[in-house]
């Protein structure tokens, strides 16, 4: 089994976010996310929030949602860089 690392979480994050949230982004856009991902879990979801056109600040319950699931897949990698 491969070992996990944020630029193998990162697709598999993205495709939870688009299936169960409806957070799909363009390719181009995932592409950024992976290569060159945010560096901690708040500056990630809300980078997901901007692909998508919404101000997070104007949907925080779903915010929220979004940031767990963020946290529970790259969290653990994104404090890692600090």
């Amino acid at each position: 089994m491969a070992e996990k690392t944020l630029g193998s979480e990162i697709p598999w994050l993205l495709r939870e976010l688009c299936v169960e949230m409806g957070f799909c982004l363009p390719a181009a856009v995932q592409g950024e996310l992976a290569s060159s991902p945010p560096r901690d879990v708040d500056a990630f979801t809300d980078a997901v929030f901007a692909a998508e056109g919404l101000d997070p600040s104007l949907y925080k319950h779903l915010r929220l949602s979004v940031r767990a699931k963020v946290e529970r897949r790259i969290g653990r990698f994104l404090a890692a860089d600090r």
